[in-house]
């Protein structure tokens, strides 16, 4: 590094700690990191502004290349090496992956963000507008806003000197919102790079309780189900009789019904989306809608329903998907029904690891003199590329930035949180680096 950035540096990271009393508490390199994330805000920014106005919605591949192609030359300019995933087999646009190589033995961190929205051309949501301390647009805060906290990071631990030493990927999918077909080879590549890790930063938004920022150690799966009913169809007015069948309305209402009553417990949720019964009744490919006719005068021979699962643990779903099943099995006389499951995003499980990391969190929030960071409840946050990769590496998730309305039209971000976010992480992943790996 040359002497005058260093020079500058050093009086930023006094100047910090000056107006910080608790940044006694920062090394030297730790109070330079925190002064060069102060003082790259307004690069920050611009670089939000501009990927942000490049559409990048799931299935806009080629804007989803766009963004990626903008980030490839900041990642390469801390040294890292970039490479393009292609995912056109998959049905997505690809990755990004960037690895930086340090010293041997030390912790391998993963760090992972995406580069797509849910936010198509069409959406007609688009644009960037700051205005004070917040800024709209489309992914703004998911999760652009978190591909920047990183590379702001990186950049100040660079000026600092720990960058040297740090192993880290930097994995930014390209479909986290609508993964590809198959998944196992969607997340392929991310399973690889988590194989190799030792732990794992998910650049998601931050979660915040009461006014207090909080750690994630637990996100829960989301999968999908869907229930078919068959039942022997007839005249109304035979209803209830010996031998006549109770139709497929009523046996979908029972077992619906019976979930409702007889599952519920801590961090499990399912929702029934959409459902149709008649004579016939069917759903749509994309299974988004359904449809069914029917007389009132005739015993409905067609029931369907289909709805989401969303559990804390492998164990939990496996359990409650058979619990599911019994009920599905358990039927009126005269039909008949079956459920198929769709796993998709497993579970990230609140493991004691997770936890060992996130008091190393907590610890630089304290040091920094940001606060003691709580713990988020995992049945208020959703599923995330970090999901499938839970059960190889400790992880947290939540790194990102604070916000509004994600995935809704006016989302935003709080400007400030970028840098109070890449502070955290880059002294979060310095101590890290400096750490020797449990498995050498």
């Amino acid at each position: 590094m040359k002497r005058g950035a260093i020079i500058r540096n050093l009086a930023l990271a006094l100047a910090v700690f000056a107006a910080t009393p608790a940044a006694a508490q920062l090394s030297a390199p730790e109070q330079a990191m925190a002064a060069s994330v102060e003082a790259d805000f307004e690069r920050d920014v611009a670089l939000l502004e501009r990927i942000v106005l490049q559409n990048s919605g799931t299935h806009n591949h080629e804007g989803v290349r766009k963004v990626a192609d903008m980030l490839a030359p900041e990642f390469e300019a801390l040294g890292f090496r970039v490479e393009w995933i292609d995912q056109s087999a998959q049905g997505r646009a690809g990755h990004l992956f960037a690895r930086h190589k340090g010293k041997r033995g030390t912790t391998r961190m993963l760090l992972i963000a995406h580069m797509d929205t849910v936010f198509e051309p069409d959406s007609g949501f688009d644009g960037f507008v700051r205005n004070g301390d917040t800024a709209i647009g489309p992914g703004v805060g998911d999760d652009k806003g978190g591909i920047v906290i990183i590379l702001s990071a990186l950049r100040a631990m660079k000026a600092a000197g720990t960058l040297a030493d740090a192993n880290i990927v930097v994995a930014l999918t390209g479909d986290e919102e609508e993964a590809g077909s198959p998944v196992e080879l969607a997340r392929a590549d991310l399973v690889k790079a988590a194989e190799w890790a030792d732990v794992a930063l998910d650049f998601e938004g931050l979660s915040r309780l009461d006014g207090r920022d909080m750690g994630v150690i637990a996100r829960r799966s989301a999968n999908n189900w869907t229930l078919r009913v068959t039942a022997a169809s007839g005249h109304s007015s035979g209803m209830f009789g010996k031998g006549v069948s109770y139709g497929a309305i009523y046996e979908l209402a029972r077992i619906l019904d019976r979930f409702r009553q007889e599952l519920p417990e801590e961090n499990l949720t399912f929702n029934v989306g959409v459902a149709a019964g008649g004579t016939p009744a069917e759903m749509s490919a994309d299974g988004l809608s359904a449809s069914a006719v029917g007389k009132t005068n005739i015993i409905p021979s067609e029931a369907i329903a289909r709805g989401d699962l969303r559990t804390i643990s492998q164990e939990q779903s496996d359990r409650i998907a058979a619990a599911m099943q019994a009920i599905v099995d358990d039927n009126l006389p005269g039909t008949d029904a079956e459920i198929e499951f769709e796993f998709r995003y497993p579970p990230m499980a609140p493991t004691e690891g997770n936890r060992a990391l996130f008091d190393k969190l907590n610890q630089v929030s304290i040091d920094m003199g940001l606060g003691e960071m709580g713990i988020y409840p995992p049945s208020r946050r959703g599923a995330g590329d970090i999901n499938f990769v839970a059960h190889l590496v400790d992880g947290l998730a939540g790194l990102g930035p604070g916000g509004t309305r994600s995935h809704a039209p006016g989302e935003t971000i709080a400007l400030p949180t970028l840098t109070r976010q890449a502070k955290r992480a880059a002294v979060l992943m310095s101590r890290l680096a400096r750490e020797k790996r449990a498995r050498d």
